[in-house]
């Protein structure tokens, strides 16, 4: 940043070395506006790499992604390809994804902006109930202010100046 901190669990992020700041990483989920589901790789497949990355153990990686794609309700398209998902189940792989390596916080950028508005809802529904649920923060960046009024705080980034709602 230019000003300011950058912290997480306390810890200035821009202090750190690459190695600490990697440590940090495991403990963050991040879910993009246009899904970056791998093409060649299954939705189990999709939903485990961030744990495979990690190291871990490939019967503790296929739990995990059975728990959090049921949590998404995509439990039986385990072995689908991402091109036969809707847009809307492609994004609940994407916050399966970010949600496998029990992160402490999950940062979405634009998690609907490629849904329709009755999908865009109930995978943002879906995304928040699971945040509270798992007593997570979520930092979600969105253009459409019927979604971030459904936040417990929202915050306006203009001209790169962040002012409160």
């Amino acid at each position: 940043p230019s000003e300011g901190r950058l912290t997480v669990d306390g810890e200035d992020l821009v202090l750190m070395g690459v190695r600490e700041t990697q440590a940090y990483r495991r403990h963050l989920g991040f879910v993009f506006q246009d899904f970056n589901l791998i093409g060649r790789m299954t939705v189990l497949e999709n939903t485990t790499f961030v744990v495979r990355v990690m190291g871990i153990a490939p019967t503790v990686q296929r739990r995990k992604a059975e728990q959090v794609l049921k949590w998404v309700g995509l439990e039986h398209r385990v072995d689908a390809d991402p091109s036969e998902l809707s847009g809307g189940e492609q994004q609940r792989v994407a916050i399966a994804r970010a949600l496998i390596n029990d992160p402490m916080m999950v940062l979405a950028d634009e998690p609907t902006g490629n849904l329709d508005p009755d999908t865009a809802d109930g995978v943002f529904s879906q995304l928040v109930a699971l945040a509270k649920h798992h007593g997570l923060a979520a930092l979600i960046a969105t253009h459409n202010p019927a979604l971030a009024n459904r936040m417990d705080r929202t915050v306006r980034l203009d001209h790169g100046v962040l002012t409160p709602s």
